[in-house]
């Protein structure tokens, strides 16, 4: 069988409830979460990409907002989880492998050199005069 990759694919997983450390728990607890509030009805509008992509961004001013302003740790881990339930959520919608595109993208990525910029260490492909 091919690994799943659509939230009904994935709802249907057998997964531990309990944080085990793995993908599979994971994407599938996100997949029951999409089920439950029928997100890829399209009158629910929660697999539309504009839809979740604004989403994202919300959620990542919530968490520069928790930052900046020295919020406590707590408080920007649970925005940064919210970050990474939606960005889990977006492969579902996407019927994305994510784990497989995630090391794809690693492997591609460790093979570049870095370079200081004005803010810090950048690591993306180089252009000549970039």
């Amino acid at each position: 069988m091919a690994r799943p990759v659509d939230v009904n694919e994935w709802g249907e997983v057998d997964i531990s409830e309990v944080p085990d450390g793995s993908w599979a728990t994971m994407m599938g607890r996100v997949a029951r979460f999409h089920l439950k509030h029928d997100f890829a009805n399209p009158e629910n509008n929660g697999h539309d990409m504009g839809y979740r992509l604004a989403l994202v961004i919300e959620e990542l001013g919530e968490l520069s907002a928790a930052i900046t302003k020295g919020k406590p740790k707590e408080e920007a881990a649970e925005e940064l989880a919210d970050v990474f339930i939606l960005t889990l959520g977006n492969a579902l919608a996407m019927e994305v492998d994510l784990e497989a595109e995630f090391h794809k993208k690693l492997d591609k990525i460790m093979q570049r050199p870095s370079k200081r910029g004005g803010m810090g260490i950048r690591v993306t492909e180089y252009k000549d005069g970039n």
